[in-house]
């Protein structure tokens, strides 16, 4: 008996998958609207304290363009990178951090980004580059 009730549940599941299969019908479209991946960007600090100091020295009234943050980032991480890979610096040192002149982060990450590199140079006060801008009052 237990036999021919798991023969009758087999099949029943089998039936049950293949008229599934038909039920559904994916077609192509070629008049249907292309999107485009959007990629949002966005900055992880291990410093608990910074975000509370950036919003508190974010003012758009002293915005620079984003060519500016960003050639100045570039430089940032450069000097920062080799500080992490040559060890000789302070152990605030230790994280790479990912950054491609190539891509277009936005004005928001590169504002933010230089910022960082502010609180860390201004108020950490861990040297990352000499001749380094000082734009924001403190």
């Amino acid at each position: 008996m237990k036999r021919i009730i798991f023969w009758i549940g087999a099949l029943l599941i089998v039936a049950a998958c293949s008229t599934q299969k038909s039920a559904v019908k994916v077609e192509s479209r070629s008049n249907d609207k292309i999107v485009e991946d959007s990629v949002e960007y966005g900055m992880e600090t291990f410093d608990a304290k910074f975000k509370t100091w950036y919003l508190l020295h974010n003012n758009p009234t002293e915005h620079r363009s984003q060519e500016y943050y960003e050639n100045w980032n570039r430089q940032y991480v450069s000097v920062w990178n080799i500080h992490v890979n040559s060890g000789r610096k302070s152990s605030f040192f230790e994280s790479i951090i990912g950054y491609d002149p190539n891509v277009d982060y936005g004005f928001e990450l590169n504002h933010e980004l230089f910022y960082y590199f502010q609180y860390v140079e201004h108020v950490l006060k861990i040297e990352i580059m000499p001749g380094a801008p000082k734009t924001i009052r403190y």
